[in-house]
């Protein structure tokens, strides 16, 4: 049986648009067509010709109106997102829409509402609930060999001065809005889906030269979770590794492409008591507790098929994924509800920051 081909149209043919999403679905020929693309500047036209195969557009509308598409990959600007995915979706389109999906959650909730109105799916290019280190992370979470999780370190740092259009406000620029969608995403997912978090978040303007923040330190807390500490931050010298996780029978710590963690077995653990009495050593010298646990180790390695990059990995995925709703109608395993709950998130960090949002205030 024939498999069915998804006429895609793209909408900006920038660093996303063509660097990301035209690159992955050239790789993906037996699931999806790149039909048009739609972009204002001529060059960038002329080179979609070239590369797709296929029409180019001066603008969305345009595209459009002129194409009979079955999925619309908006990766306009970030402050164009929203209003550009509410047009389509009213118009009955399917889309997959880049991050941030919107600035507040009064537009995503407009962006639902218009997408179960219309019977078109809106989808959102959150592929980093694929890393590869993060499933693999998931595993050794899930499988209970580090205990209870009392702590679970994200780190995107590095140090860095940017000065583009994505350091302002008003294009819905800052760390939070365009690095954050990432690690918030896992980060929630860990925290669980049956509980809001306690969020407790400091901004600052350290290396931008635009007016939003660019370092990150966001707490989120609840009863009976692990307390979750995600730090972005663009004036860090020395990097910490992207993860690390503190448990009561061990820890794990990595990057995206190597973990390791070590635990012990409460079993093989020596058996210990409450002492209420200073300890002594055996010549009768004060001792501080002292003890040798039965450590075991394990380590993963990123191992992806085909060659292919982990961004590849991790986009590809997301492609497949989507493929099987438009085609078969399975359920988004990313869903705008989801996304929703992110910018919830977001919203109270920068309630928390006058000094950078005074108008959430």
């Amino acid at each position: 049986m024939t498999k069915k081909i998804v006429k895609v149209g793209i909408i900006g043919q920038g660093r996303s648009g063509r660097d990301i999403h035209g690159n992955l679905l050239v790789q993906l020929p037996e699931h999806y067509r790149i039909t048009a693309v739609a972009d204002s500047i001529p060059e960038r036209q002329e080179l979609a010709k070239q590369e797709y195969g296929c029409q180019a557009y001066g603008s969305w509308e345009e595209m459009v109106a002129q194409e009979e598409l079955d999925l619309i990959v908006n990766a306009s600007p970030s402050h164009q997102h929203f209003p550009i995915t509410l047009e389509l979706l009213n118009r009955g389109l399917h889309v997959l829409c880049e991050k941030p999906l919107a600035k507040s959650t009064e537009e995503v909730d407009q962006l639902i509402e218009a997408s179960e109105r219309n019977g078109a799916i809106l989808a959102v290019f959150q592929q980093s609930r694929y890393q590869p280190a993060f499933v693999q992370l998931r595993k050794v979470i899930e499988s209970g060999v580090l205990g209870r999780i009392v702590q679970i370190d994200f780190s995107y740092n590095g140090f860095a001065r940017r000065w583009d259009w994505q350091t302002l406000q008003s294009n819905n620029g800052g760390s939070l809005m365009n690095t954050g969608p990432h690690p918030l995403d896992q980060a929630l997912q860990l925290f669980g889906a049956d509980a809001q978090p306690e969020v407790m978040c400091i901004m600052d303007r350290t290396n931008t030269f635009g007016d939003a923040e660019d370092y990150v330190k966001l707490l989120l807390r609840g009863k009976g979770r692990p307390t979750i500490d995600l730090e972005i931050s663009s004036s860090s010298a020395y990097p910490h590794e992207q993860f690390n996780i503190q448990g009561t029978n061990g820890g794990l710590h990595g990057t995206g492409d190597k973990l390791e963690w070590k635990y012990f077995k409460p079993e093989e653990a020596p058996e210990q008591k409450l002492i209420r009495e200073p300890l002594f050593s055996a010549d009768g010298k004060p001792a501080y507790c002292s003890e040798k646990l039965p450590w075991q180790t394990e380590s993963w390695e990123v191992a992806n098929p085909g060659g292919k990059s982990t961004f590849e990995h991790m986009t590809e995925k997301l492609y497949l994924m989507l493929y099987d709703t438009l085609t078969e109608g399975k359920e988004l395993e990313i869903t705008p509800q989801q996304v929703r709950r992110q910018l919830w998130v977001i919203e109270e960090c920068q309630r928390q920051n006058p000094h950078i949002y005074a108008e959430k205030q």
